[in-house]
C-alpha cells in the first residue's frame, strides 16, 4: 500500500513539475534548456535530480528556463518528449534515456537542429552526443561486487553468488554488469545465475530471485545487485521463502536501503551525491545554450565526459557518509521507528 500511494504522489509529482516547468516562463525571450529523466520507479529523479538542477541553471543563468519532463519508463513517450522540446526551441538537451540504442534517435534529431545533447547519468552508445555528464558506472558496478567478495572471504563464506542486473536496454546497466563481472569472475565464488532486470522493474526482480532460492536452496552465499531497487527486491524474495538473507548489494543510497543497512538487512550501497552529477549537467547545458564548449575532463563512447568516482557504504561507514556535507537525506528521516535501535547502535543520531 505505501509502494502504490508513494508512485501516486510522484506520479502527481511529474504533471506538476511538467506543468510548471513548461509554462511557468511568460518570458519569450528566455533561453530553453531541457532536462528529460526516465521514471519514477527510481524515487531519485522527481526528489533529487531535477529540483538540484533546475537550482543550479536559475543560479548560473538568469534568463534560462528549464523545461522538465519524465518519461515513466517509456522510450517512445520520451522521443515524443524531445521532439517537443526541439519544437519549442531548445538551447540544449539533458537526457537520462529510457532506452539508451532508442536515444540515438533523439540525439540525430538534435543534430539536424544544431541543439546539443548531454548525456545524463546513461550514456548513449550508440550515437555521439555532445557530451557524457555520470558517476563512473562501470566502477561502480566494481566496488560493489568487490565489496561483497571481500565480506564473503572475511566471513569465508561458502556457495556462490547470485547476480541482479539492471535494464537490458540501459547502457549504464551494461557497464556496472562489466564491473561486476571485474570482482566477481576472478573471486574464487562460483557465479550461480545473473538476470537483467527488465526496465530496473523490482517486481520482475524478486520474482526470478524467489525460484533461484528455490533452485539453489542453501547454496547462495552472496547477491550483487545493480541497484537498491533491485537489492530490496532480492532482500524481499529471500525473506518471503523464509530463508536467510546472504549479503546483498545495491546502488543509489536511497532512503530505503539506507535503512536496510542500518537495520543490517542490506549489506551495502552506494552513495553518489547527486548534487554532483545535476550541477555538472547545468553548468555543462547552460555553457553550451550560451554557445560555447564546455571542457572536457574524460572521454568515454568517444564522447567528452565528466566521470565522477562515488563510494560503497557498508554498516562500518555509514555514519561518515550520511553526516558528511551534502548528502542527501537526513538523518532524522532515516533513524524511524524500527530503525531507532540500529541508528543509536551506530552512533547515528
Amino acid at each position: 500500500m505505501k509502494a502504490r500511494r508513494l508512485s501516486a504522489v510522484l506520479a502527481a509529482s511529474v504533471v506538476a513539475l511538467t506543468t510548471v516547468s513548461a509554462c511557468g516562463s511568460s518570458d519569450d525571450g528566455a533561453t530553453k534548456i531541457a532536462f528529460l529523466m526516465p521514471d519514477i520507479a527510481s524515487t531519485r529523479y522527481e526528489l533529487f535530480d531535477a529540483p538540484l538542477f533546475k537550482a543550479k541553471v536559475k543560479q548560473l543563468c538568469a534568463k534560462c528556463e528549464v523545461l522538465y519532463q519524465n518519461a515513466g519508463a517509456d522510450a517512445a513517450k520520451q522521443q515524443q518528449q524531445a521532439d517537443s522540446m526541439l519544437a519549442q526551441g531548445v538551447k540544449a538537451i539533458v537526457i537520462d534515456p529510457v532506452d539508451s540504442a532508442a536515444a540515438a534517435t533523439i540525439v540525430n534529431s538534435a543534430r539536424t537542429k544544431n541543439v546539443p545533447i548531454i548525456a545524463y547519468d546513461r550514456p548513449i552508445p550508440k550515437a555521439k552526443a555532445d557530451y557524457y555528464v555520470s558517476f563512473d558506472n562501470e566502477k561502480i558496478g566494481a566496488m560493489i561486487g568487490q565489496s561483497l567478495v571481500d565480506q564473503l572471504k572475511s566471513t569465508k563464506a561458502e556457495g556462490g553468488i547470485l547476480e541482479v542486473n539492471g535494464s537490458p536496454t540501459d547502457a549504464a546497466a551494461g557497464l556496472i554488469k562489466k564491473g561486476i563481472h571485474t570482482s566477481v569472475d576472478s573471486s574464487g565464488f562460483k557465479l550461480l545465475a545473473e538476470f537483467d532486470t527488465p526496465g530496473w522493474e523490482p517486481a520482475k526482480a524478486q520474482n526470478w530471485v524467489a525460484g533461484q532460492v528455490t533452485q539453489f536452496k542453501g547454496q547462495i552465499a552472496g547477491v550483487v545487485a545493480a541497484n537498491d531497487g533491485t537489492g530490496g527486491a532480492t532482500i524481499a524474495a529471500f525473506k518471503a521463502a523464509g530463508a536467510k538473507v546472504p549479503p546483498v548489494t545495491g546502488n543509489d543510497a536511497e532512503l530505503a536501503a539506507i535503512q536496510r543497512i542500518v537495520k543490517g538487512d542490506q549489506y551495502n550501497t552506494i552513495s553518489k551525491p547527486i548534487k554532483i552529477v545535476a550541477e555538472a549537467a547545468a553548468e555543462v547545458a547552460t555553457t553550451f545554450a550560451q554557445g560555447k564548449k564546455p571542457e572536457a575532463k574524460a572521454t568515454l563512447f568517444d564522447t567528452p565526459s565528466q566521470l565522477f568516482v562515488p563510494t560503497v557504504v557498508t554498516r562500518e561507514n555509514l555514519t561518515k557518509v550520511v553526516t558528511e556535507p551534502g548528502f542527501a537525506l537526513k538523518v532524522a528521516d532515516i533513524c524511524t521507528g524500527d530503525y531507532k535501535a540500529g541508528c543509536d547502535e551506530l552512533g547515528l543520531k
